[in-house]
């Protein structure tokens, strides 16, 4: 069997009552065959990205461990997505019944067609980075980065901690 790793997991709704989509995919993660659940954050409220006429957001980070592979966790993912009734589109920043990115997988660094570790867009993201600093802040990202050091230099974006 292969050894476990740990794995930082972004989950993200605001359509069908997202506090609960969030809840729900946080224990369908939990509950994957090769994997146990270490810690969920917080509940986050924040703006969406893209569109703003869309409503607010429910974010929080789960951390895992797993000896699922990177793919073979982004699978389990979608399948709960899809579960829980996402519909993918061209509209990349639209609103959304439940995301679950991958944001780190153990050290490494993976690029390829499907996946990108750590997610491209975290550094950026303050409902990642405040969740993430909250579980894991002495947590670094493959570069050296501190988690921590990013989540206390972001700006907020008016984002509540529920």
């Amino acid at each position: 069997m292969k050894e476990k790793v740990i794995a930082y997991i972004g989950l993200g709704s605001n359509l069908s009552n997202p506090r609960v989509q969030v809840s729900t995919a946080a224990k369908e993660i939990a509950k994957l065959s090769v994997s146990n659940a270490i810690t969920l954050s917080s509940l986050y409220l924040s703006k969406p990205m893209g569109p703003q006429d869309q409503d607010d957001y429910i974010n929080a980070v789960i951390a895992v461990e797993t000896s699922l592979s990177a793919l073979e966790l982004l699978d389990a993912l979608q399948a709960i997505e899809n579960a829980a009734g996402r519909v993918r589109k061209e509209n990349r920043w639209g609103a959304r019944i439940l995301d679950c990115d991958i944001l780190l997988y153990s050290d490494d660094t993976i690029e390829n067609e499907r996946l990108t570790v750590p997610h491209y867009g975290m550094k950026l993201r303050e409902f990642v980075l405040l969740p993430l600093a909250e579980i894991a802040p002495n947590l670094h990202l493959p570069d050296g980065t501190s988690i921590n050091s990013l989540a206390s230099e972001i700006n907020g974006n008016g984002i509540v901690k529920l």
